[in-house]
């Protein structure tokens, strides 16, 4: 397998915020180059030494540089994008700017390339009981039962192919009911904001932070022949925003919320505001460290554990209000 390079540029201050969200995506192998371990291993005054590896030299006047590795696959890119929302994000609540520039560059492999290639690593797939999930170029044989689910995501998260999204669809198809409102919060290329309304939800209402990702999802609900009638999407940050959270309304059947765990601990106040009683919610991005930490959570926000599924490290959960 080919792997690709990503250098996270940031700060010694902002190293704690990056390894954090590169955790919370399952991403738990990473270099760090900091210029104050150099000035560390100076000020050390125990230390004897009359040589300097030329490495430990190199950290000298560097940029402190987080560097991840990201298999030249299906999954390397959906963390990739999952990674540039993550920074986008980072930047907007560093107010005081002490987290540097957070921007990234690729090695091995120039982004233009992947980006266009991608299409290499997305195949058809057969999700849950009901869903085939595939995106437009691909072709069905003939007599297919299972509804299809058309996704082309773009520079968007949320293909099908990562288990977190499988997951999440399988909880859902379990929990919907015909005719229910579904919102989608962090809805990335919108699959499950669509799935649902394929699976037979009424209506649907997604919010992404990205405001990329709410144009792609608009513009896949119109690839699956959904009208704008049936699907709303809103871009905006919910646990900061109080006219977005008035906007998007109250009395929802079902909420799915695929993001990673710290994200869904800083939203668990909210969400029972959004769900009506007896509706479900569905939480999923969470990695198995972090499981006990999220389902505690949302418990003590009043929510009754349902179901728990897990993939690969990845756990999804449903709750009832």
């Amino acid at each position: 397998m080919n792997w690709v390079e990503m250098d996270i540029y940031t700060t010694t201050e902002g190293i704690e915020a990056v390894t954090g969200s590169l955790l919370g995506m399952g991403i738990n192998g990473f270099v760090i180059k900091d210029a104050k371990d150099f000035q560390d291993f100076l000020d050390d005054k125990d230390g004897n030494w009359d040589y300097i590896d030329d490495d430990l030299m190199g950290l000298k006047n560097c940029e402190t540089t987080v560097t991840v590795y990201l298999p030249e696959n299906a999954q390397g890119l959906e963390n990739l994008e999952a990674m540039k929302l993550e920074l986008k994000a980072l930047k907007k609540r560093d107010v005081n700017n002490e987290f540097g520039r957070l921007e990234y560059e690729l090695k091995n492999v120039k982004e233009e390339d992947w980006a266009n290639n991608w299409k290499q690593y997305f195949k058809p797939l057969c999700v849950g009981e009901k869903l085939l999930i595939k995106p437009s170029w691909e072709k069905v044989a003939e007599g297919e039962k299972r509804k299809l689910l058309e996704i082309d995501p773009a520079s968007s998260f949320g293909t099908g192919q990562h288990n977190t999204t499988q997951l999440c669809l399988e909880l859902m198809e379990k929990n919907l009911h015909e005719g229910d409102r579904i919102l989608d919060l962090g809805c990335g290329s919108g699959i499950l904001s669509i799935g649902a309304l394929l699976l037979g939800a009424e209506s649907a209402t997604a919010v992404d932070v990205d405001e990329n990702s709410v144009k792609i999802a608009k513009e896949n609900a119109e690839k699956n022949h959904i009208s704008a009638e049936k699907y709303t999407a809103y871009c905006g940050n919910i646990i900061y925003d109080k006219a977005l959270v008035e906007q998007i309304g109250t009395g929802y059947d079902l909420l799915c919320a695929n993001i990673v765990a710290d994200v869904l601990i800083g939203m668990s106040g909210i969400f029972g505001g959004f769900i009506k009683d007896g509706g479900t919610l569905i939480v999923s991005g969470i990695i198995d460290q972090r499981k006990d930490e999220v389902l505690d959570r949302l418990k003590a926000e009043g929510f009754e554990l349902i179901e728990i599924r897990e993939k690969e490290d990845w756990v999804a959960a449903s709750f009832r209000k």
